[in-house]
């Protein structure tokens, strides 16, 4: 029985559900087979049952308050469930009574929702208008403060509410006209606000950076309060053209900006980033839809922004000058031109800049997404911001360089004008007397009331001209005026000289921008070259002209000198030729010019070469006119002309020692041995061609002021000769640069030609070479005058005189000899440097003695009185000398002697050169002997004079073997 009911309990606990245990105990008895099964399976049904009552009875009594809580619990459920079911049922009867009610009222309800819809459509009308009826108030704050974006929005929503859902409002007529004439205007401010920031805003940097030298410049860090375009693509490269030029702190690339993305904020200043602020511009305009009175708007005042860009660049200069207190309108400065242009070509930089990015814009506002044009639209481009650029520049140069002619004919030549008169060039050479400065008593410019009151008028002027870039007041009475335009400083041909490079930049940045490799010119690169070469070129060489004919076409260029201011300006000790002066300056000048301009070189250096060779003419002509008596040279130009005798008084020391000072040249112990030597030599060349023939008057030059003519134009060929050869040494050539490489990178003038090199150098040794000639002229003809005046002494003269008065006076010829050298002294020492002077007088006594010496072979005969004067005549001659050279001159004492030894009879000169030794020529001692033979009596007859002749050879052939002896036995001894 146990078994059984363990077995039920293991079913029971197996299945949790009674029913299966039901069917399982119903399946048992009717499966079995007798009476007493089933009494078996209901009495172990009965114990089970038992069982379960007895654990229940436990389970109840163990959990008794649980089973009370939940007991209790489920029947609060039960009757709020049933609760709720009464009140659905009750809710459900009520909507199907509402639904019958409503469906009663409904045409009722339809009419009230109708009118709700109708009220709310009126408030919001109501709210509308109202809003509608603030726009102007808020459109005037905005722009006020510059919100355009705000304010083109806003405008635009009240203008098309007005002309839509409010268009019968009749309240709202006056409104709308007023709004609707504020959207017409509207975009006119807009346009008049880009172009500020076009042409004011973006240059404002660049005349911050002028106006005060302390900034760092555009690169650097800037003072001024707002921030403006970021022009850092303004550098040495100006690759203007590049995108990324656009880049810089705080900047961004206009590519990169999108102008849909552009949002204004009413809390910042618009106008801090001036880039965004004309994308704020440009989008405003569109939601007008004024792109394209914009872009005519844009290209119709291009030339009028520009040329105002000018006047106040040329106002901003003179405002600058005058606070240097520089006077423009009384001073001609062409460095204020170039500044007026480095300014203008910063400004245009940065205005380009500036249509860059509007342009850039411009593009993404008339051009879709997909690249298709979807307006008809032409906009403007870069070509032709630089095409106007260059037409306002092209016209600004018209004027300062005065292509039309306008100022020259009525103005003197500024180039040389100083050299018109003598007058003038010494005024320009002259030191000027310091001004005495103007120191009044006292000045109110240190005054508290006065610093405020600049102060406040300085930042007047600088409000004005940030607003309106016009400088007001002051500045204007600096300028120059001229028929209704004012400039910086006086229009002329010279200013190209000093903007010429600068400009030449500009034009190459402009097309290398333009037609990067491409080869195109610019129309200004083409107005340059049209005006340099057909107006500047002609108008130089008309100047250099008319001032060297001023100089050289009078009656005596030879004569008309430069004055001393001049020679202390120029360092020169002896006075030049002013046409020399002027040749040297016009010469200098187109060497200038030929700097400045340095793509024109070759122009100014064939200049220069015609003008040197018309110059050589000239003086060749003037110096044949002075040597050239009756078609013929005279002879000391002829034999200066002579290759021959030219070559050899170059050769001889005195020539070469002139070339360097005495007190320079090294000390050499025959000297004076090499200097007889060449004196004795050239006097020997001279007296073998002048010593036997009279000389006529024609043949010298007897007027001083010819000679001192000629001193004149050697110490000026010589100068010039120097200058020129300083010039040359200093051009480049092609051979001073390596194959290959770029000649016009590092040099500022290109390499000259070899032939032009080649013309000037054979100008400058041709002026040499007459400078040569002239002192050569002026070395002999000093002695062809000792001839003229000498020769006749010997053979014309008479001094075969008794002892009396007449005996005591010198010489006529002598006297007017010593006047000559005298006058050619005085003018020499004033027209020659020292050693060219000493050059022209040393020697001159070893001559004298030489021709005096010479001449006593063509006296008839002397006396003891003839023989005094004689020797006096030396003697004054000797004193003359040596005043001149400050030298003993002891050659004439050679010539003294001489005579002195005719004191004696025939035999007794024989003793006296065994006695004395030889100290003259054999031919000398012969016409001595023959003088003597013709002067004396009893000497004997000519058989005798021949005995004295032949023992007076064989005494110089002993006197000769003893000194040969003893020359020997000095060099046995040493």
């Amino acid at each position: 029985m146990a078994s059984e009911t363990g077995k039920y309990r293991t079913a029971i606990s197996k299945s949790k559900d009674p029913s299966g245990l039901l069917i399982s105990v119903i399946r048992t008895l009717s499966t079995s087979n007798d009476v007493q099964d089933r009494e078996a399976e209901k009495g172990r049904l009965e114990e089970a049952y038992e069982k379960c009552d007895h654990d229940l009875d436990e389970l109840i009594v163990q959990h008794y308050t649980e089973l009370t809580t939940a007991i209790r619990t489920y029947q609060s459920i039960t009757e709020r469930i049933t609760s709720s079911r009464n009140k659905i049922k009750q809710v459900k009867e009520n909507l199907l009574s509402c639904k019958m009610l409503l469906h009663c009222k409904r045409d009722e309800l339809r009419k009230l929702w109708i009118e709700g819809i109708e009220h709310k459509h009126v408030l919001n009308l109501l709210d509308e208008i109202e809003s509608i009826k603030q726009v102007p108030q808020k459109l005037e704050r905005c722009m006020t403060s510059k919100h355009y974006l705000q304010a083109t929005d806003m405008l635009v929503s009240a203008v098309d509410s007005l002309e839509g859902q409010l268009l019968q409002v009749e309240g709202l007529s006056d409104l709308r006209l007023e709004l609707h004439s504020k959207k017409l205007n509207m975009h006119m401010v807009l346009i008049d606000e880009l172009h500020r920031h076009l042409y004011i805003k973006s240059t404002s940097r660049v005349g911050n950076k002028n106006r005060d030298k302390n900034r760092t410049g555009l690169l650097g860090k800037d003072i001024s309060p707002a921030p403006l375009i970021d022009i850092n693509f303004v550098s040495n490269s100006r690759k203007f053209m590049d995108n990324s030029q656009y880049g810089g702190s705080g900047n961004m690339a206009v590519k990169e900006i999108n102008l849909q993305d552009i949002t204004e904020d009413p809390e910042c200043d618009p106008e801090e980033n001036s880039i965004l602020f004309m994308g704020i511009l440009i989008k405003a305009l569109a939601k007008l839809k004024k792109i394209p009175e914009t872009v005519k708007a844009t290209k119709e005042r291009f030339n009028q922004e520009l040329e105002q860009i000018v006047k106040r660049s040329t106002t901003q200069i003179a405002d600058h000058a005058y606070q240097r207190g520089e006077i423009v309108s009384q001073e001609n400065q062409p460095r204020l031109l170039l500044e007026l242009l480095e300014l203008l070509f910063e400004k245009f930089y940065a205005v380009a800049a500036a249509h860059k990015i509007v342009l850039g814009y411009l593009h993404q506002m008339v051009v879709s997404p997909s690249g298709l044009n979807v307006s008809e639209i032409k906009l403007y481009d870069m070509a032709e911001v630089w095409a106007r650029i260059q037409n306002v520049l092209q016209v600004l140069l018209t004027e300062y360089l005065d292509v039309k002619n306008t100022r020259t004919a009525s103005e003197p030549s500024s180039q040389l004008s100083y050299a018109s008169s003598g007058s003038d060039f010494a005024a320009f050479f002259a030191k000027k007397r310091p001004q005495r400065p103007k120191i009044p008593l006292f000045k109110f410019e240190s005054s508290s009331h006065a610093i405020s009151m600049s102060a406040y008028l300085r930042e007047q002027r600088r409000e004005l001209y940030s607003k309106s870039g016009e400088l007001q007041g002051g500045a204007d009475d600096n300028l120059i005026e001229g028929g209704g335009t004012k400039f910086v400083c006086k229009p002329g041909a010279r200013n190209i000289t000093v903007i010429f490079h600068p400009l030449l930049r500009f034009i190459q940045e402009i097309e290398g921008a333009m037609w990067s490799g491409s080869g195109k010119q610019c129309p200004l690169r083409e107005f340059l070259t049209m005006y340099i070469k057909n107006f500047f070129l002609n108008q130089v060489h008309l100047d250099v002209n008319k001032e060297i004919e001023a100089a050289t076409k009078v009656a005596d260029p030879l004569k008309l000198l430069a004055s001393a201011d001049t020679m202390k300006v120029l360092g020169v000790q002896r006075p030049l030729l002013q046409s020399t002066v002027v040749v040297e300056k016009s010469m200098q000048d187109l060497v200038n010019l030929m700097h400045d301009l340095s793509a024109y070189s070759d122009q100014f250096l064939n200049m220069v070469c015609v003008k040197l060779q018309e110059y050589k003419d000239t003086c060749t002509l003037a110096y044949r006119s002075i040597v050239q008596s009756e078609e013929k040279l005279i002879i000391s130009a002829s034999w200066a002309k002579d290759e021959d005798i030219s070559r050899l008084l170059t050769s001889l020391p005195n020539w070469t020692n002139m070339a360097q000072p005495k007190q320079m040249r090294p000390k050499r112990e025959d000297e004076e041995d090499l200097t007889r030597a060449a004196n004795a030599k050239e006097s020997e060349v001279l007296t073998g061609n002048l010593g036997d023939k009279l000389i006529p008057q024609n043949e010298i030059l007897r007027d001083v002021s010819d000679l001192k003519a000629l001193a004149n134009l050697h110490e000026s060929l010589e100068w010039l000769a120097t200058r020129l050869k300083g010039f040359f040494y200093s051009l480049p050539t092609a051979q001073s640069f390596p194959q290959g490489q770029d000649t016009h990178v590092n040099m500022d003038i290109p390499p000259v030609s070899e032939q032009i090199v080649e013309t000037l150098n054979d100008l400058a040794k041709s002026f040499q070479e007459m400078a040569d000639r002239c002192l050569l002229a002026l070395h002999l003809e000093v002695r062809v005058h000792c001839f003229h005046y000498l020769i006749p002494l010997a053979k014309q003269g008479n001094y075969a005189i008794v002892a009396n008065a007449e005996s005591m006076d010198y010489d006529p010829l002598v006297v007017r000899l010593n006047k000559d050298i005298s006058a050619i002294e005085e003018a020499m020492s004033g027209s020659l440097q020292q050693h060219k002077f000493q050059y022209i007088f040393e020697g001159l006594g070893h001559l004298i003695s030489c021709i005096l010496i010479n001449g006593a072979q063509y006296f008839k005969r002397i006396s003891e009185s003839g023989i005094k004067k004689m020797c006096r005549n030396i003697f004054v001659l000797q004193q003359n000398l040596t005043n001149i050279t400050m030298s003993r001159e002891a050659d004439l004492d050679f010539a003294r002697q001489y005579y002195e030894m005719l004191y004696n009879n025939p035999d007794e000169l024989l003793n006296l050169v065994v006695d004395q030794g030889v100290k003259y020529t054999e031919l000398e001692y012969i016409n001595a002997l023959s003088l003597l033979h013709r002067s004396q009596t009893g000497v004997g007859d000519q058989t005798t004079q021949n005995m004295r002749v032949q023992r007076l050879k064989e005494i110089i052939c002993e006197q000769a073997a003893i000194k040969q002896a003893t020359k020997d036995k000095k060099i046995t001894t040493v």
